[in-house]
């Protein structure tokens, strides 16, 4: 994939669909998205086009049929985005943005019991390495 942070708000409701449905013709695509949103099927195979020419997704022809699929995993993407927003907006560091988030949210005894759930979960991880 050429570069993942350039996927459109659009083109990642189209990555959704293709990540769940992997091998999916156009047509299917168009179907699922015109039931949850206005476009056009036009619109939907212009979204399909630019994810082509991204290299983020590919094809598979079958007779007269194209089987779209993604060359990039979901949690992939997921994890580049993450660092991407991690960078940009507290340059780099966890600390900050868990310390916004917290500062900034009244959090319930189960979501503190939650976070506090994962960071012993990790914590214990990283002393196995």
């Amino acid at each position: 994939m050429k570069n993942n942070s350039s996927i459109s708000n659009a083109e990642l409701e189209v990555m959704k669909i293709i990540w769940r449905t992997p091998e999916i013709t156009a047509n299917r695509i168009i179907e699922k998205l015109e039931s949850k949103s206005n476009w056009k099927p036009n619109t939907i195979k212009t979204l399909i086009n630019r994810l082509l020419k991204k290299d983020i997704i590919s094809f598979r022809k079958d007779g007269k049929e194209y089987y779209y699929h993604a060359l990039i995993s979901e949690n992939d993407y997921i994890n580049e985005e993450s660092k991407s927003f991690l960078n940009k907006i507290f340059n780099g560091s966890i600390n900050s943005m868990v310390l916004n988030f917290v500062n900034n949210k009244n959090l319930s005894n189960d979501e503190i019991e939650e976070l506090k759930k994962i960071l012993t979960k990790s914590s214990n991880n990283s002393s196995k390495k």
